[in-house]
């Protein structure tokens, strides 16, 4: 038995070649989404094996290389950007079928957000990355998967993948140009068109203030977690984040465009 990275600390157990990771009400949902993806051939996501009777979720085990912050020099890398971007683009088309049933059998943690043109994984950022070498290979943890219009799931994987941090914030770049032309690079990578980048930067504003409201909701109900990433101050990273994307918001959405 070992205990994994994640957000749950000791919480996440590699048994044998799989994981046991506490369930919610929406894991269900997630096995039927992870299914789906390996049926129509994206098999780079674990594969749902069951419930133990404790109802922990156990699920299969990808092999590679998982980086939580301070990202490695392998995350922070050209190549895993690069197939990163990729790699969510396949794991989206690979949703497109999923969502032509009836949505309202599932249940998701997070709400839908319209239009709904994939199953967004809602947390596409490089801890949740497998990596083999310098690729992203795998996608793991997909408890925050909705439906949802691919920007919203794009935008979020560029505000974690490039990163557009606020510079003083830790793992932020300094400089504005690298960040846009890493975030070109991701987008061209994607297949997003440029026409359309611009749109992304105010999302990525939404999008950071959803978070910030769920973590609030979710402490005030006793969520340990959330109540510690209070307490840690994570809140005050996303708010000088924020703060960084709405003063430099123009100048990001023109750079988008090159």
């Amino acid at each position: 038995m070992e205990f994994l990275q994640g957000g749950r600390e000791n919480k996440i157990v590699r048994v044998a070649n799989t994981v046991r990771r506490p369930a919610g009400p929406w894991t269900a949902s997630v096995h039927a989404l992870l299914g789906h993806v390996r049926a129509v051939g994206f098999t780079a996501v674990p594969q749902p094996v069951g419930f133990t009777e404790d109802g922990q979720e156990i699920v299969t085990f990808l092999e590679g290389d998982v980086c939580n912050y301070p990202l490695s020099a392998a995350a922070k890398s050209e190549e895993a950007l690069i197939s990163a971007a990729q790699l969510l683009r396949a794991y989206h088309e690979a949703t497109v079928t999923f969502i032509e049933q009836n949505l309202e059998q599932f249940n998701w943690q997070l709400p839908a957000q319209s239009p709904i043109e994939v199953i967004c994984h809602g947390d596409f950022a490089p801890y949740n990355v497998v990596l083999n070498g310098n690729q992203a290979v795998g996608i793991i943890d997909f408890d925050t998967a909705h439906p949802g219009p691919r920007m919203w799931d794009l935008a979020y994987a560029l505000y974690r993948w490039v990163p557009f941090h606020n510079p003083q914030n830790p793992d932020g770049l300094r400089d504005i140009e690298a960040q846009l032309a890493r975030a070109r690079r991701f987008c061209a990578a994607y297949g997003f068109p440029v026409d359309q980048r611009h749109r992304l930067v105010e999302i990525m504003i939404v999008r950071l203030q959803t978070l910030l409201r769920h973590m609030q909701t979710e402490a005030q109900k006793g969520n340990e977690t959330f109540m510690a990433h209070l307490a840690e101050g994570h809140h005050l990273i996303y708010l000088a984040d924020i703060e960084y994307l709405r003063a430099k918001r123009p100048y990001l959405q023109t750079g988008l465009q090159h």
